[in-house]
């Protein structure tokens, strides 16, 4: 569940007949509890609560009911019980159904409320749901409910008018929604006057069966796009004539409202009784936007970007250094009054803005500098001169694009409520301005120059309609000449894999004619390469969040050469951190974000997350594109180690259609059947098998044994059935293996050898990357690479966390898992000259490894390496190891994987410097 299905039905609880002895499964069932999980509890199979009538659930609540007037004494029964402490309750909740009261264990964190207020505290509890607690979900509860209420309205609103929901209607519908967002923020705001108008007026004058609903709301909308003393002339009824004239583009063109029912209108009605006034622009828009695309209304509520994440891209990018000018001035006038001149001539373009989350915080960033400015100048209630129309975006999508438009109005007046007062703002907020700067278009194929002109002194072009203006708006200008620009945002990501047709071809219209292998970039490649251009024709700065594999493994060698040509240099850098959203159980993608400036300062600022989450910014001279400080090195693919390290080869390829493989009952039929046929049946372990510790075999063949092989009958119509598909194969090497079905295509091994495994594929979680011996017979998959006979020495290589890290960097990425390569991962891999003595500490480091993992026999390699639960002997088997090998490179352990990178691109820099030189006695 998302939040805001978790809101929904805590306030669908709420609203019932209390229930004493059903409410803590009720309030469980709100979080998305499965009805076996509400079972056991219910009959105390899994439930060890020892306070009467509690129900705990293990690692997540105790709750119990309390006799009326009791309820602070029963929280303090369920906070002493040992039964909470045993079981690592996050949370405890008493109530009497008169009123609740919870607390968050770890923190101290606590509420207490009348019952049916309790809903607004529903961020309280997300983290029952697997959400980690956001702090403006958990103090606002408004952004979130309107998300869910404009949701039900807009579902059964397209219900009742299906031709809304076509393709050409849509944009129709869209528009209709953005109005009444505004129209419901508006009369709490007291932008209209009067208490509630809006909701009120269409309460008294619509009928109670939704009927004319449509055609009030129509007469409202026109009557604000009549400007005042035109009202009587135009028609507009008396009851209509209070609403203010709005202008700006909102409510001009089609007045067409969608036909309501009975239940749409209480809906409305619903999300009426709402306080706009609390809305925050910059999640509400961010969640809001899904409502409108029938894809991603399932993920309802999860497009929320926090603040604190936002400001990991504006800080560095240009807000610190306007807050340390602010700080240097002082409160001398001269230098603040040209530091707030130089901020209204800042452009910030976001181009991939979908509902103006950047775009809204760098706004409001921006005002409170300001105002702290004029604070100290002694003009607290000037008007603020930063012109909204100077942060612009592109947005594909219409709806997003609406309501970017839409948040940039409320941040605007919230901002002059704030600093100049509720009297002051609502003097300048009507009527809106015409102007359209928020673009709806494809970003790849639009030009930022002229969507966002270096310079300028007014607007060229002023739009009749707010919203469905075409796309010469974009001659719109600024007031901005000689400012600055900043690019931000968080483009779509998308790896090569998972574009489409259109997707790909906006790749190729950006690439295509400069990069050979463009198709291998991510989508967001586009965007850096956009601003790179763009910052060939004016002083610019750009940061984007984008999918960690842009800095990783064959992008690097790809991208960034083109991207350094321009110019530009990366200035500052975020490496890898989770970008979580709001779904419940949803672990977010691991992003990066990434600085391009074509003038960066001597200073460049790397920041990382240590191992309590804290950030910590280090100084470097100069970052390079795996984000690492040194060199502009790019880790190009080896065909072999440049040392003594054993040469690493793919397992073996059948290319048979699965029928040389079988699974645990396959295998066990075969050799009932026929016995003969054990010695043909081998261990076939791919990544997946090798790490997880399940069975796969296959049938392993020679060409002296064939004819045997073939005289049993299932194996016959296996091998039959192999020839069959190789024989259709387009591919020549396998055609012509379908003359020896019972040989596998691509051969790595003879089949007793002793091998060092590491699989091809496997999480990042880990803190060490699986590896393995593997027993003699067994068949190694192609999923998964080898080490043939090497000495155990090349293990405690592989398992060490300098390899995990240098992996990590420099080879491709399978969403967030490792995808391992032996050429650009093992080959590479800087080692420095090993002594005799070095290696045998190293493989009595790699046995102890192996020894302490047989001691937890059975026990997979998945469940060694859980993060949370790996072995202590083991861990301190691989630390030991970890210490071996970092004193061989630097005498000491590394203080952390930043240090190890660090020190691996200085060697790899030497390594293959040393490797370019030529040889004595040879020519260059």
């Amino acid at each position: 569940m998302n939040a805001v299905e978790i809101e929904q039905a805590l306030s669908d609880l709420a609203a019932r007949a209390f229930d004493g002895p059903e409410f803590p499964f009720q309030f469980l069932e709100a979080f998305g509890n499965k009805a076996v999980t509400i079972s056991r509890l219910r009959k105390g199979e899994n439930n060890a609560s020892d306070v009467p009538g509690g129900v705990l659930q293990r690692n997540h609540i105790h709750i119990a009911v309390a006799e009326p007037g009791q309820v602070g004494q029963m929280l303090m029964a369920l906070k002493v019980s040992p039964k909470t402490v045993q079981a690592k309750a996050k949370f405890v909740l008493a109530t009497d159904g008169v009123t609740l009261e919870a607390e968050e264990l770890a923190t101290g964190d606590a509420i207490a409320c009348e019952f049916p207020q309790f809903p607004d505290h529903f961020g309280f509890f997300l983290p029952l749901a697997g959400i980690s607690t956001i702090r403006e979900i958990k103090d606002n509860p408004i952004d979130v409910r309107a998300t869910g209420r404009l949701n039900k309205l807009y579902v059964e609103l397209l219900r009742e008018n299906p031709g809304w929901a076509t393709a050409a209607r849509r944009p129709d519908m869209n528009h209709f929604m953005a109005r009444l967002i505004f129209c419901f923020f508006a009369e709490d705001t007291d932008i209209f006057s009067g208490t509630s108008i809006f909701t009120a007026t269409v309460d008294q004058m619509s009928e109670r069966d939704g009927a004319n609903v449509h055609e009030v709301l129509g007469t409202i909308f026109r009557a604000m796009n009549t400007k005042t003393g035109d009202r009587l002339a135009a028609g507009i009824p008396r009851w209509a004539i209070e609403f203010p004239y709005v202008n700006g583009g909102l409510f001009s063109g089609s007045t067409d409202v969608p036909k309501f029912t009975r239940t749409a209108r209480s809906y409305l009605y619903q999300a009426g009784q709402l306080d706009w006034k609390e809305i925050n622009p910059d999640i509400f828009g961010s969640m809001i936007q899904a409502v409108a695309d029938d894809e991603e209304r399932g993920a309802l509520g999860m497009h929320y970007t926090s603040v604190p994440n936002i400001l990991k891209v504006l800080n560095p990018l240009f807000l610190d250094d306007l807050r340390a000018q602010m700080e240097a001035a002082g409160d001398n006038k001269i230098k603040l009054l040209n530091l707030r001149k130089r901020m209204t001539r800042i452009r910030v373009f976001d181009p991939a803005c979908g509902s103006g989350n950047f775009l809204v915080i760098a706004y409001k960033q921006m005002r409170e500098i300001e105002a702290e400015i004029n604070r100290r100048r002694g003009e607290a209630n000037l008007a603020s001169e930063i012109p909204i129309n100077n942060f612009r975006g592109i947005e594909l999508r219409d709806f997003p694009a609406e309501i970017a438009r839409l948040a940039l109005i409320i941040a605007e007046f919230q901002c002059d409520v704030l600093y100049r007062g509720q009297k002051e703002a609502l003097k300048d907020v009507l009527p809106l301005d015409s102007q359209n700067w928020i673009t709806c278009g494809n970003a790849l194929r639009l030009d930022w120059l002229a969507i966002c002109p270096p310079t300028g002194t007014g607007v060229k072009l002023v739009a009749d309609d707010l919203f469905n203006t075409p796309l010469d708006q974009s001659e719109i200008d600024f007031e901005n000449e000689g400012g600055e620009t900043y690019i931000c945002g968080n483009p779509p990501y998308l790896g090569s894999t998972w574009q489409d047709a259109q997707q790909k071809s906006d790749m190729e219209a950006v690439l295509g004619s400069r990069l050979k292998n463009w198709k291998s970039l991510d989508y967001v490649a586009g965007w850096f390469v956009k601003a790179a251009d763009y910052a060939k024709h004016t002083p610019t700065s750009a940061a984007f969040v984008s999918t960690n594999s842009v800095c990783q493994g064959q992008q690097v060698a790809i991208l960034w050469p083109e991207i350094f040509a321009t110019g530009c240099k990366i200035f500052f850098a975020h490496t890898s951190f989770k970008w979580a959203n709001l779904a419940s159980q949803k672990a977010g993608v691991t992003v990066v974000i990434v600085g391009l400036s074509d003038r960066p300062p001597a200073a460049r600022r790397i920041f990382t997350i240590d191992d309590n989450g804290f950030a910590v910014v280090k100084e470097a001279g100069n970052i390079n594109a795996y984000l690492i400080s040194g060199l502009d090195v790019i880790v190009e693919k080896m065909a072999s180690p440049p040392d003594e390290r054993a040469v690493m080869t793919w397992g073996n390829k059948p290319a048979d259609g699965g029928n040389l493989i079988l699974n645990f009952d396959e295998r066990a039929d075969l050799m009932r059947r026929s016995p003969d046929s054990k010695s043909f049946i081998h261990p076939f372990p791919g990544s997946s098998e090798f790490i997880n510790g399940t069975q796969r075999f296959c049938l392993w063949i020679d060409d002296e044994s064939a004819p045997f092989a073939k005289n049993i009958p299932e194996i016959a119509r296996r091998l039959d059935a192999v020839a069959h598909m190789r024989g259709g194969s387009p591919k020549r090497p396998t055609l012509d293996a379908a003359r020896t079905p019972y040989r596998f295509v691509e051969i790595r091994q003879r089949g007793d050898e002793r091998m060092i495994v590491i699989p091809g594929i496997s999480s990042e979680n880990r803190s060490y990357l699986p590896c393995g011996i593997a027993d003699f017979g067994t068949i190694l998959s192609n999923k998964n690479y080898a080490l043939f006979d090497a000495p155990l020495w090349n293990m405690s290589l592989v398992a060490s966390r300098l390899h995990w890290v240098w992996i990590g960097t420099v080879c491709v990425r399978m969403r967030t898992d490792f995808s391992y390569s032996n050429t650009l991962g093992w080959n590479t891999f800087p080692v420095p000259k090993l002594t005799e003595q070095n290696k045998a500490d190293l493989t009595r480091c790699a046995e102890d490894i192996l020894i302490a993992r047989e001691v937890h026999f059975p026990a997979t390699i998945a469940d060694l390496y859980d993060p949370e639960n790996m072995p202590e002997d083991l861990r301190r088997a691989h630390e030991k190891n970890d210490e071996v090998l970092e004193r061989i490179y630097i005498g000491r352990k590394f203080k952390n994987d930043t240090e190890r990178l660090e020190k691996l691109f200085d060697l790899y820099t030497k390594i293959t410097a040393d490797q370019a030189k030529p040889k004595k006695g040879k020519r260059k």
